[in-house]
């Protein structure tokens, strides 16, 4: 379990037997994780299989990699990476299983004062978990629904977070990982079939 706070960001560093592996140069958290151990990156929880140094290497299913922006990575590309969540750790963001429902576009950027609107499209059969000020995660980080619209949604993206994940680098035409409100999800699935 995460909270979408970043605690760091990490470089790819290329896939490996056929994309079954993906490494990950992390030096500032490698020293925190053991072999079997979870990290969140870009939002999607992994299981660390072996570390090379600073190097982390990790199994990719062919189930994340459908679901996921972690197929389609860029040599170098900056990751956002999250420790699981410990019982004496605050709540920062909101719950984040680290399994992605799906992925998203970026269809707009608009620069603020202080900050981004990014507005991102969403695969339809995520549309009843989405409220206007609802939670969402975007490659693992903890935001806000601003607005709702039919098929995307718009969030704001303060300083900090533009900084410290790689939200700050996103363009039009990016691909995004989405993950629903946890608690929402659980909610819509009750009243659905209890209504059956």
């Amino acid at each position: 379990m995460f909270t979408g706070i970043i605690c760091d960001t990490g470089l790819f560093k290329g896939y490996r037997l056929g994309k079954r592996e993906m490494a990950v140069e992390a030096p500032s958290i490698s020293s925190q994780l053991k072999v079997g151990e979870s990290l969140a990156v870009n939002g999607v929880c992994l299981s660390l299989i072996r570390k090379e140094k600073n190097i982390l290497v990790f199994n990719l299913s062919q189930a994340t990699i459908q679901v996921t922006n972690l197929g389609s990575l860029r040599q170098g590309e900056r990751l956002n990476l999250e420790l699981p969540l410990t019982l004496s750790a605050p709540l920062g963001g909101h719950l984040v299983s680290g399994h992605a429902d799906g992925k998203g576009k970026i269809l707009k950027i608009t620069q603020r004062k202080n900050g981004k609107r990014i507005t991102v499209s969403f695969p339809s059969i995520l549309r009843p978990y989405f409220i206007p000020k609802g939670s969402v995660a975007l490659n693992g980080v903890s935001l806000t629904v601003a607005e709702l619209h039919s098929s995307s949604f718009e969030v704001e993206l303060i300083p900090i977070t533009l900084e410290n994940s790689n939200l700050g680098q996103l363009r039009t035409g990016d691909t995004v990982n989405i993950e629903c409100d946890l608690i929402g999800k659980y909610v819509y699935n009750w009243i659905k079939t209890a209504r059956r």
